[in-house]
């Protein structure tokens, strides 16, 4: 649970009577609090100080609280708000919480009612947020590998249509390109498959220190991986395949008493606007390019060429 120190609260009434009541009983609970006397004022510091909740009356000056609740629900990250009105009208009531309030309450009110509301209020927040955080993990969970922590490919094809269709329509180029280790069986031969494993992290490691926040890097399968790379050319790639490949040459995979020396063949597919390709069409043409590096002697880097 969150410290109600770091709470923070904006109070808006015309009254300034009420708001030296609101302040101190707030307070009081150790809450942060912020006051406001109208409703440009209140818009303003919403803007500024970002209050977690507003209490909110409904007739002010300049912006009624209602025309302020309207602005608020514009925003895309949600604000609580309470209103405190002396008008219980169910018809009001229902419109101010139809628009989008979270509770409503009369005047006079107790304070000890309002303390609750307000506690209630942030409880719920919390809930909501441990429920958002679960979903982004489970989310998380569901496209990355566990090994390597790249995406997994479950995703993977809508993300690469997505980019192409973005390519089409605006231009630029995109890049598949398809990454094998080389005679990576003699790792597990020749160690033991915890080895292998640790080898595979570390090479997923290289790939994103690598490549760029808008590319994409996925483990395919096995020691194979394949990178997408977002608005590139010819020499991008080259040059990005060509870091990759010598970085892992240079590495001495080491773990414990274990240690081996590796290489890797790549092959790349590059598509502009003019593009028929499917994201699948396009991984298989750099899956048949990094084929034909395997077949000139592997540690190369290969373009995919038509025929």
């Amino acid at each position: 649970m969150v410290d109600s120190h770091s709470r923070r609260i904006l109070c808006v009434d015309a009254q300034n009577d009420n708001l030296l009541l609101l302040r101190a009983a707030l307070e009081k609970e150790s809450y942060s609090v912020n006051t406001a006397s109208s409703g440009p004022e209140a818009v303003e510091k919403i803007n500024q100080w970002v209050p977690d909740l507003v209490l909110l009356d409904r007739n002010m000056p300049g912006l009624s609280g209602l025309e302020v609740l309207r602005q608020l629900r514009k925003k895309r990250n949600y604000t609580a708000v309470i209103f405190l009105s002396a008008d219980s009208r169910p018809l009001i009531v229902a419109e101010c919480l139809l628009e989008g309030a979270d509770d409503y309450i009369r005047k006079p009110f107790s304070f000890v009612e309002l303390i609750a509301r307000v506690e209630v209020r942030f409880r719920f927040k919390d809930l909501q947020e441990e429920k958002n955080e679960a979903i982004f993990q489970l989310r998380e969970q569901a496209e990355l590998d566990h090994l390597t922590g790249l995406f997994n490919m479950r995703s993977m094809y809508d993300k690469i249509d997505f980019e192409l269709k973005r390519v089409k329509r605006y231009g630029g180029q995109i890049a598949c390109v398809m990454m094998d280790m080389d005679h990576f069986k003699k790792v597990n031969d020749e160690h033991d498959h915890l080895f292998g494993s640790f080898v595979l992290k570390e090479v997923g490691q290289i790939i994103k220190n690598s490549i760029r926040d808008t590319d994409m890097a996925a483990r395919y399968g096995g020691d194979e991986y394949l990178l997408v790379l977002t608005q590139t050319n010819a020499e991008g790639v080259k040059t990005l395949c060509e870091r990759i490949r010598q970085k892992i040459e240079a590495t001495t995979f080491s773990s414990g008493s274990d240690s081996i020396k590796l290489t890797a063949s790549l092959g790349y597919c590059l598509v502009g606007k003019e593009t028929d390709l499917d994201a699948r069409k396009q991984v298989r043409n750099a899956d048949h390019a990094l084929y034909e590096a395997k077949e000139k002697g592997r540690n190369r880097i290969v373009g995919f060429t038509a025929t």
